[in-house]
């Protein structure tokens, strides 16, 4: 079975690139993944917003596939960004480390994370058989 997208008729269109609603079938096994951040296996962080988000969305889709998962798999994700990115360059790495359908998101502009050099932190909930 696998996760629903939808956006409800009796609900407003979402406002971005996303679904507002993901329906986890029964007897899936809920994944709630901890912020990750735009870092590699070695530790070492991106320096632009765009390459961090490619690389949190990158260290999700890891966590996902480490419980037998895949990119279908992620249901939400919640992004907490410093800055607006240029959103033509973020595009690809949802193409690449997301659902299409998009999960349902969030995004949430901060004055801060816990480290000045990371820009963007992402936290996920998936569902895997």
């Amino acid at each position: 079975m696998t996760i629903t997208f939808l956006n409800p008729s009796n609900a407003p269109k979402p406002a971005g690139n996303y679904s507002n609603l993901a329906v986890i079938p029964a007897g899936k096994k809920l994944l709630s993944i901890s912020g990750q951040i735009g870092n590699d296996i070695e530790g070492n962080v991106a320096e632009s917003l765009e390459d961090q988000y490619r690389l949190a969305l990158k260290n999700i889709k890891l966590i996902v596939e480490s419980q037998g998962g895949t990119k279908n798999d992620i249901a939400k994700i919640t992004v907490f960004i410093m800055d607006e990115p240029d959103w033509n360059k973020i595009k690809p790495a949802g193409d690449e480390f997301l659902p299409s359908p998009r999960p349902s998101m969030s995004f949430i502009y901060v004055k801060g994370l816990f480290r000045p050099d990371i820009k963007v932190e992402i936290e996920a909930l998936a569902a895997v058989d």
